[in-house]
């Protein structure tokens, strides 16, 4: 009898604590360095993770670099190989928190909140503070951003052949249903 309560207890502790914490694992990271024309450079990852405590706004991301996918196998393949070095740098990750929050508070109507942390990519770290739109929805929390990064600050070469085809500020836009 007591070896079920305590089987109880501690299953129903781990039920509540788990509602402290909603994520995904398909969320949508886009990014694009294209200069006006020439070849459009732009790339998608649709397994980027993401996980929020709702108790006090930390927010963690990761997203796996070859899950990165461009409309050209050879861009993509530079991207991997020659940029970004992804066999040795194999993730990119984001660990924060939201100002202010108050899940609670989140309405159906999105919201900006700022949303303060470290990003790492490419093996260096970088602070970071963007706008994020936080809304509820149907299925879940929405979390969506549009900001932008510099591909100096993480050591990321351009060789100069291909220096005014690809731009150094990088457009980032990230789309989160967490559940």
């Amino acid at each position: 009898m007591k070896k079920t309560f305590l089987i109880t207890v501690l299953l129903g502790s781990m039920a509540v604590f788990s509602q402290d914490k909603i994520m995904t694992k398909n969320g949508s990271i886009t990014f694009e360095a294209s200069v006006p024309s020439f070849e459009e450079v732009k790339a998608k990852n649709s397994t980027s993770s993401c996980v929020l405590n709702t108790k006090n706004g930390e927010i963690a991301s990761l997203a796996l670099i070859k899950g990165f996918k461009f409309k050209i196998a050879l861009m993509e393949e530079h991207f991997n190989e020659n940029y970004i070095e992804s066999t040795k740098f194999p993730k990119a990750t984001f660990k924060g928190k939201i100002e202010n929050f108050d899940y609670s508070k989140v309405t159906t109507i999105a919201q900006n909140y700022t949303i303060k942390g470290t990003i790492e990519l490419h093996g260096k770290t970088k602070e970071l503070s963007i706008i994020g739109k936080i809304k509820k929805t149907n299925d879940g929390l929405e979390i969506k951003s549009n900001f932008s990064l510099n591909s100096d600050d993480f050591n990321i070469e351009i060789p100069n052949v291909v220096s005014k085809k690809v731009s150094k500020k990088i457009l980032i836009s990230l789309d989160f249903l967490l559940k």
